[in-house]
């Protein structure tokens, strides 16, 4: 493990520790209605009160402002993409321990028990895609909006970085906040909504595995000097042009299902501002896609056969069966 590998790692474990710092204290003087200081008493107030403003506090300050600051010193934005596959785990386990938490014990376990498998399943397919390197390299979005305009990248990044994914991830974790505010017993819709997200996260699972693979194997033949293949069009590539992005968007949804069940339909705002920004994303990816000589025609057809999201028959095979 080389010395920015070690750094990058250190870093990486310790940045969190200012909010989780914080908030075990937060949990430790607000236990009770007596405090020491006054500042405890107005914060205890505010904190125990207004859970979804103490967790957009502690994301802005810790996430937002110190993530930036990090990244303008190192010049590189990548901190937080490993986060976005902790930080809802974090988001769900401030809510689950708030003072002013009430929840069905079943509901909690299963919802806990989803999310904890989703982090892992994609920060493990993180580090295998990274080398399980620490800081190997940014989104290659960030990278494309730097080069545009790299004089004010360093406000820029601020915002579109930072302030960008505050937005997202606190978005997608409101159901958490449903769940742990809601004692309703568990019913038949919290047993849908714990099979979609499942599906989700498998469907996500195979479509990153089968991803990986012909990726590595690409990388073997570039090596070799032999001509790489140009498209992924088998196993679930073969019926949508995006399943990685379909299984993860399912497994958000299926979490909303949950806040829906419980009569907090409003939380399934943040999965529908998400799925938005993904729409956007698959629009550069495909507009990538194209601009690749080597591989233009070849997806220009593979547009024409394979759906761009949802799993669905794919054209040509029905051509090929109707003129047969």
């Amino acid at each position: 493990m080389g010395h920015s590998n070690v750094l990058n790692f250190v870093l990486a474990v310790t940045v969190p520790l200012p909010s989780l710092l914080f908030y075990l204290s937060f949990l430790q003087q607000c236990d009770g209605d007596r405090w020491e200081r006054e500042y405890w008493k107005s914060v205890c107030d505010l904190g125990r009160l207004h859970p979804l403003y103490l967790v957009n506090v502690l994301f802005f300050l810790n996430v937002d402002v110190l993530f930036w600051v990090v990244g303008l010193v190192q010049k590189n934005v990548w901190l937080i993409d490993p986060y976005w596959t902790i930080i809802p785990v974090l988001i769900a386990h401030f809510y689950s321990a708030h003072p002013a938490v009430q929840y069905d014990l079943f509901r909690s376990r299963a919802a806990m028990l989803l999310i904890w498998i989703w982090s892992g399943r994609l920060t493990y397919n993180y580090f295998r895609r990274e080398l399980w390197q620490w800081g190997k390299r940014e989104d290659w979005r960030f990278t494309d909006i730097r080069k545009e305009d790299r004089r004010n990248w360093w406000w820029k990044s601020f915002f579109v970085c930072f302030v960008s994914q505050h937005i997202f991830l606190v978005g997608i974790t409101l159901p958490f906040y449903s769940i742990f505010t809601s004692a309703r017993p568990w019913n038949a819709w919290d047993g849908l909504a714990f099979l979609v997200c499942l599906s989700g996260i498998t469907i996500a699972h195979f479509a990153d595995t089968q991803l990986h693979s012909f990726v590595t194997r690409n990388n073997i033949l570039k090596d070799l000097g032999a001509s790489k293949e140009p498209l992924l069009d088998r196993g679930l590539w073969y019926y949508s042009r995006h399943p990685n992005y379909f299984g993860e968007q399912l497994f958000w949804w299926g979490l909303s299902l949950f806040s829906w069940n419980l009569g907090q339909s409003w939380a399934v705002v943040g999965t529908a501002v998400n799925s938005g920004c993904l729409a956007y994303t698959t629009v550069l990816v495909e507009r990538k896609m194209v601009q690749d000589v080597s591989r233009a025609g070849v997806y220009r057809e593979y547009q024409k056969s394979t759906s761009v999201l949802f799993p669905w028959f794919n054209r040509s095979t029905l051509v090929k069966s109707k003129t047969s």
